[in-house]
């Protein structure tokens, strides 16, 4: 599989399951957590990370990733400590490529780490 080049995200707030990711979600698998970003959503459950990627200017046409825990090879987590770090960031090292989450204020770093090892180890 070649890379994929998928848009670069920032979590803003957690938000309810999104409705185009409950429609496609199979038998076994659970809501864990959403993210409200600019104008799209992040959504893990137990099985992968789907993103939602609003297309035109409408957003009414909707684009969908998923990746599964199981092609995630890697990840860091960089918090915002100092003065001049806006965003904590999350990056993803997978088998269909590289992808890196920013963090807003008030997003918890440490609940992505735990729900990523969770998921991957």
């Amino acid at each position: 599989m070649s890379s994929v080049n998928l848009p670069e995200y920032t979590l803003l707030s957690k938000c309810e399951l999104p409705a185009e990711v409950e429609e496609i979600m199979i038998d076994d698998e659970r809501f864990v957590t959403a993210f409200k970003t600019y104008r799209d959503s992040v959504t893990f459950t137990n099985k992968r990370i789907v993103f939602g990627d609003s297309q035109g200017l409408s957003g009414k046409k909707v684009e969908v990733y998923s990746i599964p825990y199981s092609t995630i090879n890697a990840w860091s987590s960089e918090n915002a400590k100092g003065i001049f770090d806006v965003n904590a960031e999350v990056e993803l090292w997978t088998r269909a490529g590289h992808l890196k989450l920013k963090l807003g204020k008030g997003i918890d770093i440490r609940e992505i780490d735990r729900l990523l090892a969770n998921a991957i180890l």
